[in-house]
């Protein structure tokens, strides 16, 4: 069964990046078509509780310095909840999102965006992958896990 339509041409843009440095682009319940999640920076009605309720986009130093993400100048960086959420997803998923935030450091938002939109793009259709599933959603090809930006 297919969780997007045939027709659907996902991007990733500067918004989509979370300040914990996830990709919510690449995420399955910004993938699909139902309920669909529009990224952690986002309030909508499809956002899993679990996701409204995280302690990272609810971080008071993140909201009261105004930051766009975990690494700016936060005095607390990388947080305990930020380490053992890069932990699983580098062991379930290959993907780091410390390394993202310091590639965003690096590079600038942008050029992040580009390496991520070149990154995350099926070998066969085009369409972007989900970090969650091991074959492209839209063609069922079956990628290599992604370890490198």
């Amino acid at each position: 069964m297919k969780l997007f339509s045939m027709d659907t041409k996902h991007t990733i843009n500067s918004k989509l990046i979370a300040p914990c440095g996830m990709n919510c682009g690449i995420c399955i319940g910004h993938l699909r078509d139902k309920n669909k999640c529009l990224g952690c920076r986002e309030l909508s009605e499809g956002k899993p509780e679990s996701c409204k309720k995280c302690t990272i986009i609810n971080c008071k130093i993140l909201k009261d310095n105004k930051m766009l993400f975990c690494s700016d100048k936060c005095e607390k960086f990388p947080c305990t909840r930020l380490k053992n959420l890069d932990k699983r997803y580098k062991s379930n998923y290959k993907m780091s999102m410390l390394e993202n935030l310091e590639n965003i450091k690096k590079f600038g938002i942008n050029e992040f965006v580009k390496s991520e939109q070149k990154r995350w793009k099926c070998k066969k259709c085009g369409e972007l992958l989900c970090v969650h599933r091991d074959s492209c959603l839209k063609c069922s090809y079956k990628n290599k896990k992604i370890t490198d930006n």
